[in-house]
């Protein structure tokens, strides 16, 4: 048994440069992001959806280029597992600003 080499099938390691691309991609977009606040280029509303959208791309950059997530048939367990947990959060914090908007409507802002 070697001890020393161990098989992670299904797993597959980035390069210098994939790592390279998804490091310049999240300076990028996070330039961006900043770019449109300091600027005052974007404003209210504008700005809040450009960010979020911003936000939203820089989030798969990371899955794709850091943590390898792909569609392939060996990630498939870990697709799952992070669209599940994509879907909790959603509820959560969904379901939290619903009953805390409904609060507000109902209690405080009479």
């Amino acid at each position: 048994m070697d001890l020393h080499h161990s098989s992670h099938a299904g797993e597959s390691h980035g390069t210098a440069g994939s790592y390279m691309v998804g490091f310049v991609l999240s300076v990028i977009l996070t330039a961006a992001a900043f770019g449109f606040v300091m600027t005052g280029m974007l404003t209210g509303q504008h700005a809040l959806l450009a960010i979020s959208a911003l936000a939203v791309v820089q989030i798969v950059v990371h899955l794709v280029f850091f943590l390898h997530m792909s569609t392939s048939s060996a990630q498939r367990w870990n697709v799952m597992a992070f669209g599940f947990t994509v879907m909790t959060m959603v509820i959560l914090v969904g379901g939290s600003l619903w009953v805390m908007h409904n609060v507000a409507m109902n209690m405080m802002s009479r």
